[in-house]
């Protein structure tokens, strides 16, 4: 059982922490919470020509500040608790087992009620925000529930590259090394879109992989010139003279 001079010292150090937190409050107005609008807090007006990473940045300033707002209004409700409870004659006894609360416990926290067993803050909540388990990078590879890659399916990174195509809120000042063309400010901007070598781009063959043709267009006329210019027949090198068909195997000579 705790001695008065022992409440005394409790009830002084509880009163200089509730002073503490009000004049906390009387400062910085809860954190800025009760302000009309967020923006007022960085001294905006509008939000409207601002970049969306610096909307982004204000966003989770004003979360964070909602956050040690809630945080401080919650140990202002637990010390008004503990000054109560050494009025009441219980200040010192948990309040779920009765049992006494070690001095050590009350030196370290003198605005708790409850011994270290039965605390209701000791759970460290382990759930995380459910757009988490929406919410993937468009990039990268996806898997089939048969556990095999998706390959050269048209995949979210396919969709996040045909809408950024269009253009995104990034600009040259956005990167390190700035690229040369606003066509180029997206990720992975260089891959192809809905197939995976050049060729496949202006080639095709009937239903068998037979009579393949060639259907010349602008992409047709770019890989020609990246050929001519490094004096190969295909991308991985010359092929050898006696090599008639490289790109279609021939089922009757395996037979």
């Amino acid at each position: 059982m705790l001695t008065k001079e022992q409440l005394a010292h409790f009830r002084s150090i509880l009163t200089a922490q509730l002073k503490e937190f009000e004049a906390e409050f009387g400062k910085n107005d809860h954190f800025q919470t009760e302000t009309a609008h967020p923006y007022d807090s960085v001294g905006e007006l509008s939000s409207y020509d601002n970049h969306p990473a610096d909307t982004g940045t204000e966003l989770f300033e004003r979360e964070k500040d909602i956050a040690l707002n809630d945080h401080a209004e919650y140990e202002v409700e637990k010390i008004k608790a503990a000054l109560k409870a050494i009025e009441d004659g219980t200040y010192g006894r948990c309040k779920e087992c009765g049992k006494e609360i070690p001095l050590e416990r009350l030196e370290t926290l003198p605005s708790t009620l409850y011994c270290k067993e039965h605390t209701p803050d000791r759970t460290i909540p382990k759930h995380r925000p459910v757009e988490e388990n929406v919410l993937n990078p468009p990039w990268g590879k996806f898997v089939f529930d048969n556990g095999k890659d998706e390959s050269v399916a048209f995949d979210a990174e396919d969709s996040w590259q045909a809408v950024a195509k269009w253009g995104t809120s990034e600009s040259p000042s956005d990167f390190e090394t700035p690229p040369d063309s606003y066509n180029d400010m997206y990720t992975e901007s260089d891959d192809h879109d809905g197939y995976v070598e050049d060729f496949e781009n202006f080639s095709g063959n009937d239903i068998n992989g037979k009579n393949v043709e060639i259907y010349p267009n602008e992409e047709y006329k770019e890989y020609e010139e990246e050929l001519d210019e490094t004096h190969t027949m295909t991308p991985f090198g010359d092929l050898p003279r006696n090599e008639k068909d490289p790109y279609v195997e021939d089922e009757k000579k395996k037979k």
